[in-house]
């Protein structure tokens, strides 16, 4: 039989150590309950790795921390990435395959992490790739699909399971973040056109912004008080759903209905 041709675009491929670091300290810290609820040998799936396979691998490290028993597999479209990715194979547990968004996985993947994918792809593209995606999931499997600078300080993603988006998520590297403006080049595909008045996330990024500089003086205590303080006036008006303990990593995350493309 004839083999399919993966599905998709081949990205720029560029990736680093510790990339992704701050999606993946989410995902342990709010949703370790499905991982530790998966199925005995239940698989994570990397679509779009990139040129060399170093964030699948921290991926896979950070995620065997807490079920060692996962099985995670590194899809990237483009056959010289899948061969530069063999000698960092750990069978049975890590594993690279040539393929995209059509899923070519030997089981529906509790976890799926599309980062930095589809930003070259149209607009309009989005919901069906998303689509996709979601219905390829095992029940109560979760979609991480976003953005994130090129050293990581900087990331924005939605999270979506079988019914589609969830949740918007916000994180930085609080010593270096000058302003929330910054999240507006990182925004998702779906919504990065979007940031324009009249739209919901143009408006709540008007609103983080207003009180991020009403909460200056709260930087005589150090940036990560002045990010609490501005996430706690946005939870006036906006549908945050973390608290405290997330806010102080830099991390803030938006019922996606709030920020939705009108």
């Amino acid at each position: 039989m004839a083999r399919t041709r993966p599905v998709g675009t081949v990205t720029r491929g560029t990736t680093a150590p510790n990339r992704l670091r701050r999606v993946d300290r989410w995902l342990l810290g709010t949703h370790s309950r499905l991982l530790w609820s998966a199925e005995p040998g239940a698989l994570a799936v990397d679509l779009g790795y990139g040129a060399y396979p170093v964030t699948t691998v921290e991926w896979a490290e950070r995620l065997w921390a807490v079920r060692p028993d996962l099985r995670v597999l590194g899809l990237e479209i483009d056959p010289a990435r899948v061969a530069a990715a063999g000698p960092y194979q750990r069978p049975p547990g890590l594993a690279f395959r040539l393929g995209g968004f059509e899923l070519p996985v030997p089981a529906p993947p509790v976890l799926l992490r599309a980062f930095n994918v589809l930003r070259q792809y149209d607009e309009g593209a989005v919901a069906e790739v998303w689509a996709r995606l979601c219905s390829g999931l095992a029940p109560d499997g979760l979609l991480l699909e976003g953005t994130c600078s090129e050293n990581g300080r900087i990331a924005v993603w939605a999270t979506l399971d079988a019914e589609g988006p969830r949740t918007l998520s916000f994180a930085a590297n609080l010593a270096a973040l000058e302003s929330p403006a910054i999240f507006a080049q990182r925004l998702p595909k779906v919504l990065i056109h979007r940031n324009v008045p009249g739209e919901s996330v143009h408006a709540f990024l008007l609103d983080w912004e207003r009180a991020w500089a009403a909460c200056a003086p709260l930087g005589a205590f150090g940036a990560r008080q002045r990010w609490i303080g501005a996430a706690r006036a946005l939870s006036a008006d906006w549908p945050v759903l973390d608290r405290v303990s997330r806010w102080r990593l830099g991390e803030l995350t938006v019922d996606w209905r709030a920020l939705a493309p009108k």
